[in-house]
């Protein structure tokens, strides 16, 4: 029995760190969003970290990815950044894949 329970202990773990390195990486993916964004609505770069940190907050308002969407869709078109949907998902998911590598790796 202690072996089972072994494994069971060793397999919670793993799913707790995955979990937490999993908020890491979508929080990080925020960011570099916000930072993408930024730079696209030509912000100096005080205040496209300023931008960046408020899309890490945006994203918190609901599970999912949709606030987080939401929030750079507007503020584009707010600033007159012509970006498809497509092109906002596309670079969403672009930079999961990076900010998941860059937890990993532990930058």
């Amino acid at each position: 029995m202690s072996d089972f329970d072994d494994r069971k202990r060793v397999q919670e773990t793993k799913f707790q760190l995955d979990q937490e390195a999993e908020f890491k990486a979508q929080a990080r993916r925020a960011k570099l969003l916000g930072l993408w964004a930024a730079g696209l609505m030509g912000k100096p770069s005080e205040e496209a970290a300023e931008y960046a940190k408020s899309v890490v907050l945006a994203d918190l308002e609901e599970n999912g990815e949709e606030d987080l969407f939401r929030k750079i869709r507007k503020d584009l078109e707010g600033a007159g950044v012509g970006q498809s949907d497509h092109q906002i998902r596309a670079q969403m998911a672009a930079l999961l894949d990076e900010a998941r590598l860059q937890v990993k790796e532990g930058r």
